[in-house]
């Protein structure tokens, strides 16, 4: 069978809102992941099928791409938080956010494809003050550098039901009856994974959106204790939100970094902070702009 989407990151988020609404449009879908037990939600979508594959292994990649339609896309997600400290980025970031994409582009170059959407971060830049930002803003440059006809989007923070973001200050709130806050003033544009995700699907029938970048964006900007507070809100709890100096972040994240347990916050995402997660000065609210979409605010995930 020849798919018409090959779904990269799929099994993730952004991806499962994403799987949907693409079948949803009528597109027959392509999905690989390593972990298809955890992709169980994703079978009752008959037009999404799951593949047991790596997509690191570029043979594997290439075999993927070679089961597309030729006016098929490709859509890549795929995302880390995490990694080792090491300039300009570690292993980890560079094999996700760097070698993935080019090793995508090569992929349907070989196999005559041309459509790719591509999941970048606002804020990306290769010269960024943290590991994820310089190596998203390398994959950036590599998407941009191909022949392909490539549409890149760059989210803020993404909120929905399934998140883990919101999701995760949500618990910690139920935790603890008060929570220490460092940089309680750094300023994130949270955005739907829905408008997100539509973003995405209305531009595969959007010639004009090729070889654009788009910035995506909330209706509104929060600072870190806003956001918490929501989130203590959302979880009802009565959690105390109390902002401390920003080494003390410095010292809790390195801490977290040595648990035996998965990161909840690294110093590289300290690193990001420093950057304000926002829509720049003049910046192209696309959302609205572009694809005509009605955004959703944080406060919508209450429901």
């Amino acid at each position: 069978m020849q798919y018409d989407i090959l779904l990269v990151g799929g099994n993730g988020f952004v991806g499962r809102a994403l799987a949907a609404k693409l079948q949803a449009k009528g597109y027959s879908v392509l999905l690989p992941t390593r972990h298809v037990a955890a992709a169980r939600e994703l079978r009752v979508l008959p037009k999404v099928h799951i593949e047991d594959c790596d997509v690191h292994e570029f043979d594997e990649l290439q075999g993927l791409c070679a089961r597309l339609h030729s006016k098929g896309a490709v859509i890549n997600l795929v995302g880390v938080l995490h990694d080792r400290p090491a300039k300009p980025y570690g292993k980890v970031f560079k094999a996700a956010h760097v070698d993935l994409p080019k090793n995508i582009i090569t992929a349907m170059q070989m196999h005559g494809l041309k459509r790719y959407l591509h999941m970048s971060a606002l804020g990306a830049d290769i010269a960024g003050p943290s590991m994820y930002q310089r190596s998203k803003g390398e994959g950036e440059a590599a998407v941009r550098a191909s022949n392909l006809d490539w549409t890149i989007f760059r989210p803020s923070v993404i909120f929905g039901a399934q998140d883990s973001f919101i999701n995760l200050f949500a618990k910690l709130t139920k935790l603890l009856p008060f929570m220490p806050l460092a940089h309680s003033e750094a300023q994130f544009q949270p955005v739907s994974v829905d408008d997100v995700a539509t973003a995405f699907v209305k531009s595969l029938t959007m010639p004009q959106t090729i070889h654009q970048a788009y910035d995506l964006v909330g209706p509104r900007i929060y600072t870190m204790k806003d956001i918490v507070a929501f989130a203590a809100q959302k979880a009802n709890t009565r959690c105390t939100i109390i902002a401390v100096p920003d080494f003390v972040g410095y010292i809790q994240a390195l801490a977290f970094e040595f648990l035996p347990i998965p990161t909840l916050m690294s110093r590289d995402n300290i690193a990001s902070m420093q950057l304000p997660n926002v829509l720049p000065i003049h910046g192209r609210d696309a959302l609205v702009e572009v694809f005509h979409i009605h955004r959703r605010a944080l406060e919508s995930t209450r429901t």
